[in-house]
């Protein structure tokens, strides 16, 4: 019975384990081995899941889509429930009904029952709380038993990357670890050699682990306040002096896992009622249409589509007839740079704590391997690659390479 590897990710979920040829990564959705984490509850039939969950939900199907399942480990919310329909559905659920296919997949594609699991996780769900963070761990191993694994461990995502890359190096380095998630960053200093892969216990060649709760969903989170939610009226002033729009609205609907609390019919009431008191109604009433319509998550995947095109052709029109008839906004690299920088400075700035707990110099570090799909923006990769100037860069596989280093440590573990 095969172990395996399951990398929960806040954008996108890979489970790997070891085949015949060595780690493999399943199919998870025909024959891609990355399945977006997202699920669509159609208000009549059975939830889907990845690209097919998003497809239900672009083609105007009735349902309620929720993205960034991840997100919510560590936070109130996933104590919450939200509403699916004429019924409210926990958090929990919803993470388990994902996890589940997947599982389910995973199986067909190992061809037998997978009940031992090294789940991914990162350096710190949270921040600054260590109660918290062992929380979020603890939630997530009672989802993975709720839904039939039996053995359950954990591993750092940033170590399971430096297990991938282990496989291709010739000689003994200190590598640095780059995990540059959807939902956070981590940063893992290890020991590589070819020889150590069959060690049992590799804690010696681990030196330091950091992170950070910043991804990729940042980055569309602050690309839209900036650049999208103006349009709506952020920022914009009431009839009455000194006032101005509620931030909180705007915050959510730029927020994947904050979006569905918009739906309770309450906040469209409320924003038709600050429309009236609106110094640009006009900009509310888009906004009032984008609540009313539950286009939050069309507009959540417009903004990270503008945000990839940005990535890979320097500006890209991000077009908002959903909304408006005509409706647009332009976005250039400059701007992806300016409304984002911060976040990107925030990540770097791990790096260098990463180095202090390992006792390293920035030039003690021979190679940076960069996974996670944050990494293609090329603002971020400066960021972190300024730190450590004179490693050689390895991409990794961007999606891929936390699966499968998980993979081999749930080979190791449960051999």
């Amino acid at each position: 019975m095969p172990a395996c590897g399951l990398d929960f990710g806040t954008s996108n979920t890979t489970l790997g384990f070891i085949g015949p040829q060595g780690p493999r990564l399943a199919p998870l959705e025909g024959a891609a081995d990355t399945l977006p984490s997202a699920i669509f509850f159609p208000w009549t039939g059975e939830a889907v899941v990845g690209r097919a969950a998003m497809a239900a939900y672009v083609s105007g199907q009735q349902g309620r889509l929720m993205r960034a399942l991840k997100s919510v480990l560590g936070t109130s919310l996933v104590d919450e429930t939200t509403p699916v329909g004429r019924s409210r559905l926990g958090f929990r659920a919803v993470i388990a009904a994902f996890l589940h296919a997947v599982k389910e997949r995973g199986e067909a594609a190992a061809g037998d029952r997978l009940d031992q699991v090294v789940l991914g996780r990162p350096v710190h769900f949270v921040d600054g709380d260590p109660a918290g963070d062992l929380r979020a761990q603890e939630v997530l191993g009672d989802i993975a038993r709720q839904i039939g694994f039996a053995d359950i461990s954990f591993q750092f995502e940033p170590i399971a990357a430096g297990l991938d890359y282990e496989r291709q190096v010739a000689g003994e380095e200190l590598a640095l670890i780059a995990d540059i998630g959807g939902g956070t960053s981590d940063f893992s200093i290890v020991r590589i050699a070819p020889g150590h892969a069959g060690r049992a216990d590799r804690a010696s060649d681990i030196l330091a682990n950091e992170g950070v709760r910043v991804g990729g969903t940042d980055f569309d989170r602050q690309l839209s306040l900036s650049m999208v939610m103006p349009l709506l009226g952020h920022g914009s002033p009431l009839k009455r002096k000194g006032l101005s729009m509620p931030v909180g609205i705007y915050q959510d609907l730029a927020t994947w896992s904050a979006i569905n609390r918009l739906y309770d019919g309450r906040t469209a009431r409320a924003i038709r009622e600050l429309e009236r008191e609106a110094a640009r109604p006009d900009l509310v009433s888009r906004l009032a249409r984008a609540v009313e319509d539950e286009r939050g998550h069309g507009l959540a995947l417009d903004v990270e589509a503008a945000k990839i095109r940005v990535a890979e052709a320097g500006a890209t029109q991000l077009d908002l007839a959903v909304l408006e008839a005509g409706l647009s906004v332009g976005i250039a690299h400059e701007d992806l740079v300016a409304h984002t920088g911060l976040l990107a400075d925030r990540i770097a700035g791990r790096i260098a704590s990463c180095l202090t707990t390992a006792g390293l110099k920035a030039d003690d570090i021979d190679a940076l391997f960069l996974t996670g799909g944050s990494t293609r923006l090329s603002h971020v990769r400066a960021a972190i690659c300024t730190c450590v100037p004179g490693a050689r860069v390895i991409e990794g596989d961007t999606f891929g390479s936390v699966g499968t280093g998980l993979a081999i440590e749930a080979s190791r573990r449960y051999r």
